[in-house]
């Protein structure tokens, strides 16, 4: 048996922009993404926790240590600059590991700058 697991998460990040007139998808910053074990067009759940939102889409890679976080496309109609958003990946484990299991969390300050990773 297999169960769906948390991967990533950056926790509680800042929407920097909005670009309503772009290829649906969320731009965060390559250094957030590294660290937490995310990559560009993987899927991920978007959890709005300034709106109580939530919604699924995919990674776009923004410059490295920009702050970026862009909600782009359909998905910039789920916020708006200043709202603090989640951003969650998900994988499969078999049983026996998840015991053992230990997701990727990044917390981050109101400017999107890495604070700890637990």
């Amino acid at each position: 048996m297999f169960r769906v697991m948390l991967a990533g998460k950056i926790h509680r990040a800042t929407v920097t922009e909005t670009h309503l007139d772009y290829e649906g998808s969320l731009t965060v910053d390559a250094d957030l993404l590294d660290a937490a074990g995310m990559v560009a067009y993987q899927q991920i759940q978007v959890y709005n926790v300034s709106t109580g939102g939530r919604f699924e889409t995919y990674l776009i890679e923004g410059s490295r240590h920009s702050g970026v976080v862009a909600l782009n496309g359909a998905a910039a109609r789920q916020g708006q600059p200043g709202d603090r958003v989640i951003i969650a990946t998900y994988h499969l484990l078999p049983e026996e590991q998840v015991p053992h299991h230990r997701p990727r969390v990044v917390f981050v300050d109101q400017k999107n700058a890495r604070l700890s990773i637990a």
